[in-house]
């Protein structure tokens, strides 16, 4: 059963330094980019979802769907907590936000059908679901500051157990290859664009000297590159057919991950 959980986490300015990733400028904001993301796109999976929740017919489904909702709410909500911690750090984030947030789902989410809303909500928890396994298997957050890191493994191991749920209800409603590919173009560039431009804004508001930016370059160099971690491996998987987020049976990883942090068997109201 998926449940909606609530940790403790303290996203303040005081309890999270401004270079939370391994003390890196580079790697803080790629991850920020990405973090800003969160609240508008997880509302949108969850209308998305919505807008067929009343023709399911499978009863198990149908309960997944409800825990998806709980589960998403609380992402949504406890990263919307960490604007406050970058406002309060001096990042200018609002403009940002208004123009991600006008174009993706004040102009595209309008125009596009709500079958291709669902099939975009689909390949984008198939990219977060990759993003969650590196971060609980691949150690990608070692380094990261101990608040962040429990936010973002909480939400990694979220996003593992309910990946398959967007996919079922298009299989389900909407049971189309080129639908499901659609879907996939377009989670690909709105997800790839706004998360270089969220870095990117951030980056911008830094003063690294030249030298430290290019020794910060040079450690990304070193580790796996994301592009290659996340959108190509999740491109290729998804272009097969039989495709299904149940394939890689990665749910063990999510279940130690809350087992060992005591939130396994918590459940909050969405």
């Amino acid at each position: 059963m998926l449940r909606a959980r609530r940790p403790h986490l303290e996203l303040t300015e005081d309890a999270v330094p401004r270079h939370w990733f391994a003390g890196s400028v580079v790697m803080t904001h790629v991850a920020n980019g990405m973090n800003m993301l969160f609240p508008a796109g997880e509302r949108f999976f969850m209308r998305s979802v919505a807008h067929y929740a009343a023709r399911i017919e499978d009863p198990t489904l149908r309960a997944e769907v409800r825990g998806f909702f709980g589960q998403e709410g609380q992402h949504a909500r406890a990263h919307e907590q960490d604007f406050a911690r970058l406002r309060a750090q001096g990042y200018a984030i609002d403009g940002f936000l208004r123009v991600y947030e006008r174009i993706v789902y004040g102009v595209l989410e309008k125009v596009c059908p709500p079958a291709l809303n669902l099939a975009s909500t689909a390949a984008c928890e198939h990219f977060t679901a990759i993003l969650a396994e590196g971060a609980l298997e691949g150690g990608v957050l070692d380094d990261a500051h101990p608040t962040m890191r429990a936010l973002l493994l909480w939400h990694a191991a979220e996003e593992i157990e309910h990946k398959h749920v967007a996919f079922d209800v298009l299989a389900a409603m909407h049971p189309s290859y080129p639908l499901r590919i659609a879907g996939l173009a377009l989670a690909t560039v709105n997800l790839a664009t706004f998360w270089v431009l969220g870095a990117l804004t951030l980056l911008a508001q830094e003063r690294p000297d030249g030298r430290a930016l290019a020794e910060e370059l040079r450690r990304l160099r070193t580790r796996r590159p994301m592009v290659a971690g996340v959108f190509v491996r999740g491109i290729r998987e998804y272009l097969r057919p039989g495709f299904h987020p149940r394939d890689n049976d990665n749910y063990a990883l999510a279940a130690e991950y809350l087992q060992q942090v005591g939130l396994e068997g918590q459940a909050v109201a969405a």
